[in-house]
């Protein structure tokens, strides 16, 4: 051990991190800033050639940050996994999906997994970074890597230490996210906090991988409750005629007790709408039921549903027939101001429109195109001309730069499901869900 931490602190141990992406990315910058020579692998040979000519495809990761560090080869990346063997850390940063039947995907743990075990050396950390279930680290990984007679805690070191990176947040970059540390032997957890230590500000220890594991799933899973309550309440103040993000902003007036939250089409992104999905599949091994997180879970998922229905009622009030109507969406990313899509809860939104008849554009710089129903749509710029050739704005995702002031002039009529059009000159022709 005593090697590996010389090598830590002199900045010459040679770090890896396995899935480029947006944790990935992040991950390998702030490694590099603190000295590090990082090599990124991914399966991926259009993400090795960006990454290896200085080019981000991650939203909050800049080029006049990454192309230097590429330049004095702090930075590099390769899809060949078999450099792994000759790293001293390894950071793996792979997705952990779902399956349609709301089970964990681990097909990518598993492969990350089986070319550690093959390429795995002597005195080498590793650690996962990737969200999954309580005691995968010690239930999944650990086996495998020592099944070839190596012994952790002695041969290497293996740690969860869990990722809280928020896309499109400006604010709380890596070093400033505190880095919850769990190690299968007290030296695993000293070593990987040893390393953490050298790009975050704080390193956060606990006494086992399970302890880091429940306590993504933990942070997860309050957001998703959290929303479902708020959405559930939306529909209810729909139909007692109360402005729910009114309600929302006098209750935040509370210095204590209250954390807003806010309602909407959905939730989206790879954590929130698939992590209580791990927590309740490894629940049932112990004969509990997380019922009331996955009623919540539930609940979210059948936003976009709801918002169909109230975006055919406001039509209908204005004497629009749903089948037929020439909508245009604003924003299609999972949250505002990032260029990810995946599991947007607007993308559902749209399928759904589609399904009924509808028919669709929409505008999001961020997204150039995206596919809804097997058809490619393209992203459409916003102008005065092209507003008068839709029937309705549908608002699902509040950009920074959605120019709705010029959308409030010259749009028919305003669906808005974000209360993005607060605060701007008061229209007769905007409606909030």
């Amino acid at each position: 051990m005593a090697g590996l931490t010389q090598k830590i602190v002199g900045r010459t141990a040679r770090v890896s991190v396995i899935g480029m992406g947006y944790v990935g990315v992040p991950t390998m910058i702030a490694a590099a800033e603190a000295g590090f020579r990082v090599i990124g692998i991914d399966t991926s040979g259009e993400r090795v050639a960006d990454i290896n000519a200085g080019r981000s495809y991650i939203e909050d990761v800049k080029e006049d940050i990454l192309a230097p560090l590429v330049s004095q080869g702090l930075v590099s990346a390769s899809t060949d996994y078999g450099m792994v063997r000759d790293m001293d850390i390894v950071i793996v940063c792979v997705p952990t999906p779902i399956t349609k039947f709301k089970e964990p995907d681990l097909g990518p743990m598993r492969s990350a997994v089986s070319g550690l075990a093959a390429n795995l050396s002597d005195q080498q950390l590793i650690v996962f970074q990737s969200t999954t279930y309580p005691g995968s680290t010690e239930e999944f990984v650990l086996p495998e890597l020592e099944a070839r007679g190596y012994k952790a805690g002695r041969d290497f070191y293996l740690a969860f230490a869990l990722e809280r990176i928020d896309p499109g947040n400006s604010r709380y970059l890596v070093r400033d996210l505190p880095k919850v540390v769990g190690g299968i032997t007290p030296s695993c957890t000293e070593v990987a906090s040893i390393f953490f230590q050298c790009f975050v500000d704080s390193v956060v220890p606990v006494t086992s991988p399970k302890v880091a594991e429940m306590t993504k799933l933990l942070e997860n899973t309050f957001r998703s409750v959290n929303i479902a309550l708020i959405n559930e309440l939306s529909i209810l103040c729909q139909r007692m005629d109360i402005d729910i993000w009114e309600v929302v902003d006098a209750a935040s007036s509370k210095p204590f007790g209250f954390m807003p939250f806010y309602p909407g089409p959905g939730v989206g992104g790879h954590c929130i709408p698939v992590d209580p999905f791990y927590l309740s599949w490894k629940a049932k091994e112990y004969d509990f039921y997380v019922n009331f997180i996955q009623l919540a879970a539930e609940t979210n998922e059948n936003m976009p549903y709801y918002t169909l229905s109230r975006i055919g009622s406001i039509l209908s009030d204005h004497g629009l027939p749903l089948k037929g109507s020439k909508l245009l969406v604003l924003g299609v990313t999972f949250k505002p101001d990032v260029n990810d899509t995946r599991n947007s809860p607007a993308l559902r939104v749209m399928e759904l429109l589609a399904e009924n008849g509808a028919e669709l554009s929409y505008s999001d710089r961020y997204a150039p195109s995206v596919t809804v129903k097997g058809a490619e749509l393209k992203h459409l710029p916003l102008d005065p001309n092209t507003m008068a050739e839709f029937d309705a704005a549908v608002v699902l995702v509040n950009h920074r730069d959605s120019e709705l002031e010029m959308v409030l002039r010259h749009a028919k009529l305003i669906i808005d499901c974000q209360n993005a059009t607060k605060g701007l000159a008061a229209s007769t022709n905007s409606v909030k869900i």
